[in-house]
């Protein structure tokens, strides 16, 4: 009987060990061939919140963060200098950094606007209204004067008159939001604060449209990609994309590597094919094929910070932000 058992039990651990060697290639994304980021020092170890140049085209640019963190880079983003503000020593976060040629704009909380029309020489503050519903949250230069804020509540102002004036777009807000993003034609999507639902606003609508997730998934991140889809992040590393001809209106989900992706914090496109994810310690993730399937960029693996947002000014001109100071920056022929 035993003489029996001994040749089973070998066959049940090979067996065993077969199907946690499967699992496992599943549970781990191959490695990406190349790395084209590169790790900058900044002299600051504030959280990075934004980046912008004063044209796409061009490598003057600012970067702004916690701590009232403002720097300034005259060569594409390679160095960077911090610049100071007469803040009367007022602690502020600045949060977002928008420009359309020369003239710029950058919020902060708590509840700052500041303006420029010489690239930054020179910044004014523009007074915000006490009655102003919550804290500014972004900000996106339109052209000559013209600006559209938002707050962290969901309320949606612009201006045409270099912010001496500033017209509501919603009538209510949407709440307290976890994260808040615009797409080029005007269009926003907003996730709550707890995600668990969000919701879409476009030009002319006088409300906010809000929609439950379509999953038991909290909501993380949501924007809008470069082919026309809505994208989201959920808790437990799940990515969706919009999808009309689905009956959810969503492709099932998408877990790009389940051991470790649990931490997916912002998408980004560099074209309409390749996109990139970011998480936490330093999860960085390609697809070159609009989400089908994915690779990890594993050299990226020991930077000390969770990655918070993936920003392409071009499709050769990328960086990534996130804590301590932590900013990559693409380099396409490294």
């Amino acid at each position: 009987m035993h003489v029996l058992l001994k040749p089973f039990k070998q066959i049940l651990v090979i067996l065993l060990a077969a199907l946690l060697c499967s699992s496992c290639t599943k549970a781990f994304l191959p490695s990406a061939e190349l790395n084209p980021w590169q790790v900058m020092q900044l002299p600051t170890e504030a959280t990075l919140s934004d980046l912008a140049f004063t044209d796409n085209n061009s490598d003057h640019g600012w970067l702004v963060g916690q701590r009232s963190t403002l720097l300034e880079t005259q060569d594409g983003g390679k160095t960077w200098e911090p610049r100071s503000l007469n803040l009367d020593n007022e602690a502020v976060s600045f949060t977002a950094v928008s420009f359309s040629g020369s003239e710029g704009w950058v919020v902060g909380q708590p509840s700052i606007l500041l303006h420029t029309k010489d690239s930054g020489q020179s910044w004014e503050r523009i007074p915000l209204s006490e009655k102003l519903p919550g804290s500014p949250y972004s900000v996106v230069a339109l052209g000559a004067n013209s600006a559209e804020m938002t707050t962290d509540v969901g309320a949606i102002y612009r201006t045409e008159d270099s912010g001496k004036t500033w017209q509501a777009m919603v009538q209510e807000a949407v709440g307290v939001v976890r994260s808040l993003q615009r797409s080029p034609e005007g269009k926003y999507v907003a996730v709550s604060a707890r995600g668990s639902f969000y919701s879409i606003w476009e030009p002319g609508e006088e409300a906010w449209q809000p929609v439950n997730r379509n999953s038991s998934r909290r909501l993380q991140n949501m924007g809008f990609g470069k082919d026309g889809r809505l994208w989201l992040l959920a808790r437990g590393g799940s990515l969706q994309f919009s999808d009309p001809s689905s009956e959810s209106g969503w492709t099932k989900d998408i877990n790009p590597e389940f051991a470790t992706s649990w931490g997916l914090l912002d998408l980004a496109y560099r074209t309409p094919e390749e996109i990139w994810v970011a998480g936490g310690s330093g999860t960085l993730l390609v697809s070159n094929d609009g989400g089908e399937t994915w690779v990890k960029d594993r050299a990226v693996e020991d930077v000390p910070s969770n990655l918070y947002k993936i920003l392409f000014i071009t499709p050769e001109k990328g960086f990534i932000l996130g804590q301590r100071g932590t900013l990559l920056r693409y380099e396409p022929t490294a």
